[in-house]
């Protein structure tokens, strides 16, 4: 029964996040326009936040985490101000789940949340791996965690091990802006959608050995212990964005499910890439909240802008 909650639960939240935890590189379509009159600025805040000005159209890029411990401050108004000057906001992808997509979710809960029959995490992962994991887990009388799908494993070790509490943390920058939007009755959408069958049959397909770069990854992260997820929100807080992309917990993430599925996470590249590219022709003021990996890791959104002729200020991404 608790293994069908937690599925359900992944598959209703769909990570998004979202945060959807991000991908390693996004790419924009060259524009048909001159470049030398882009001007990209970055604005210090409690969060990182970067304008990008074309002639009458702003963008806003925001580099958002999930997973904030409850008792962490930070410093939202530069947020709050930039989100109630914006003519839209676009937030995170959704996935959007039909009855029929929860029920087969439901029905299939074991080819999901459970190794085939008969098989371990020892038949997946290298004998190396397999024993930093028994390392961790020596503590726990519970040994069901050796039959669990490789994505399941992975998740408990960055939420039991890691500190990372995904969106049940604290107030993240998509709350403030939110809150913020709705004060000055600034609309926000999602920047794109993702089918429900679609989701549905990546977890029900997806083999085992689909999953061991996440567990992997995972493993690192929970090495680190509970003080995983503290030390990457005080670094993001900070604006230590290279020190946020290269935590052992952001890389878990963009190992993970969705940002590490081959089918879905094209998808959420190019529809960030499309979202970025119709707000550089827009006029007005549009903010983009992204998951910060998305913009700041290697061959990401900033580093893309800058190939593409962009000055880019502000906080140091690399």
């Amino acid at each position: 029964m608790k293994s069908t909650v937690a599925i359900i639960a992944v598959f209703v939240i769909l990570v998004g996040s979202a945060t959807f935890p991000s991908p390693a590189s996004a790419q924009t379509p060259e524009p048909a326009a001159q470049l030398d009159d882009i001007v990209v600025q970055a604005r210090r805040s409690g969060a990182p936040m970067w304008t990008v000005t074309r002639g009458d159209s702003t963008l806003i890029l925001v580099g958002a985490i999930t997973g904030i411990p409850r008792d962490l401050s930070w410093r939202p108004e530069e947020l709050e101000a930039a989100a109630a000057r914006s003519d839209q906001i676009l937030s995170p992808q959704e996935g959007r789940a039909s009855v029929t997509d929860l029920l087969r979710v439901i029905w299939r809960a074991r080819t999901i949340g459970l190794m085939p029959q008969g098989q371990t995490t020892a038949d997946y992962l290298t004998p190396e791996y397999q024993a930093r994991l028994e390392a961790i887990m020596a503590a726990d009388r519970n040994q069901d965690w050796r039959t669990r799908s490789l994505l399941f494993v992975g998740f408990d070790l960055m939420q039991d091990k890691a500190g990372y509490t995904g969106r049940r943390g604290g107030e993240d920058a998509m709350d403030v802006i939110r809150r913020a939007a709705r004060r000055a009755r600034v609309p926000v959408r999602p920047v794109g959608t993702v089918r429900g069958d679609e989701l549905v049959d990546s977890l029900i397909t997806a083999p085992q050995t689909a999953h061991v770069p996440c567990v992997e990854a995972a493993i690192a992260a929970a090495e680190r212990g509970p003080d995983a997820a503290r030390e990457r929100a005080e670094d993001w807080r900070a604006l230590r964005v290279a020190d946020v992309v290269a935590s052992p917990i952001d890389r878990a993430l963009n190992q993970c499910w969705p940002w590490g599925d081959p089918e879905i996470a094209p998808q959420l590249r190019q529809q960030w890439a499309a979202a970025i590219e119709t707000a550089m022709i827009s006029p007005g003021v549009t903010m983009g909240v992204a998951p910060i990996r998305l913009l700041a890791d290697e061959g990401g959104v900033l580093d893309a802008l800058v190939a593409r002729g962009f000055e880019v200020v502000g906080p140091e991404w690399k």
